[in-house]
């Protein structure tokens, strides 16, 4: 029996040179943090937290984003 050619290996000097000299792909980016005005770099934290019912009841008339909106509370009165 003979075997059929090997379609994706390339039988070409030329070729050949090509595929082992081929330029290398350039590392990938690092991702880059958001920071907020502080400079400080925006990761949150998963806490757990006793508030008042009213405060939390306040905070969810508006809506979804309740959670976020006590953060932002919370950074304007510690002066973050």
């Amino acid at each position: 029996m003979t075997r059929p050619p090997n379609r994706y290996r390339p039988t070409d000097a030329l070729s050949v040179a090509e595929a082992v000299f081929k330029p290398a792909t350039p590392p990938a980016a690092e991702p880059v943090r958001a920071q907020r005005k502080g400079g400080v770099p925006v990761s949150k934290e998963l806490v757990s937290i006793k508030l008042d019912s009213d405060l939390i009841a306040h905070f969810q008339e508006d809506g979804p984003g309740w959670q976020e909106r006590i953060n932002d509370a919370l950074r304007r009165a510690t002066g973050l």
